[in-house]
């Protein structure tokens, strides 16, 4: 599969799909309460992807994965399989929403806290949401892929946490996967150069511990090996003609975005 450059037909579905992968994001959040199970926000995400958007939940049976969106707890890296896990004060979960409209796919997903975190997961995720944030900055045409991974790596060690590599970001449009491949580490200078029209989701995965993960034997869900905190963060981007467009933005985001300092 070759990088797709996206049309202005098709840039403009994209930001549609990306708007309503945002909205369920926002919608969901008066939900993530104490004693909520993650099948219940799935059948929630799902109910409103289906019934109130008009959209189709991109992960329910693809490839057969069981549920419409992904719920991923604590140590729980990505892929996480909604189910009857009850939320307890104090977890941190990530909700990844890829919806599907007239064709395209809008992909992201967001860390939110269950009741009150403790230091570290609040640090965690702030630093892995700013580390996403200090990889979109580099998105613009005639930079690299490498560039945006090193710029994520170098910010996420400098604050003595580690980067999972066996999972990236991914080119997005028609299909929920597509080239090129977006490693959240690299060199500078190295990799695809960007162009406008490309469009790809950056969204890394930072542990509070080792960078090592494993796969549980449901076939999906990853996890930590030293079962230390992960936290993940994804926007859908689009390579401009002068930088980037974020288009799976949420409304609490306005105004607000940076890179870390």
């Amino acid at each position: 599969m070759s990088v797709t450059i996206k049309t202005r037909d098709e840039i403009e579905k994209m930001r549609v799909a990306g708007r309503l992968a945002a909205q369920v994001l926002e919608m969901i959040q008066e939900h993530v309460q104490p004693g909520i199970t993650t099948g219940e926000l799935d059948r929630i995400c799902d109910d409103y992807i289906r019934n109130v958007q008009q959209a189709i939940p991109a992960p329910y049976e693809y490839r057969g994965f069981p549920k419409s969106i992904c719920t991923s707890v604590n140590y729980q890296v990505c892929h996480g399989i909604p189910g009857n896990k009850k939320l307890k004060r104090g977890d941190i979960v990530n909700v990844d929403i890829t919806v599907i409209k007239d064709g395209f796919h809008g992909d992201t997903s967001k860390m939110f806290f269950v009741g009150e975190p403790s230091i570290l997961a609040r640090r965690l995720v702030q630093v892995t949401q700013n580390a996403m944030w200090t990889g979109i900055e580099q998105v613009r045409p005639g930079t690299c892929l490498g560039d945006i991974g090193h710029a994520i790596q170098a910010f996420v060690e400098s604050h003595s946490y580690s980067v999972v590599r066996e999972y990236c970001g991914h080119g997005i449009g028609r299909e929920f996967h597509e080239d090129p491949q977006v490693l959240h580490y690299g060199t500078p200078g190295t990799g695809l150069e960007l162009q406008s029209g490309m469009c790809f989701t950056v969204e890394p995965m930072v542990n509070a511990g080792k960078r090592q993960v494993k796969l549980l034997p449901d076939g999906w869900t990853v996890v930590t090996k030293d079962r230390s905190l992960s936290a993940q963060w994804e926007h859908t981007v689009l390579v401009t003609e002068d930088g980037h467009e974020v288009l799976t933005l949420r409304q609490e985001e306005l105004g607000q975005r940076r890179a870390a300092q």
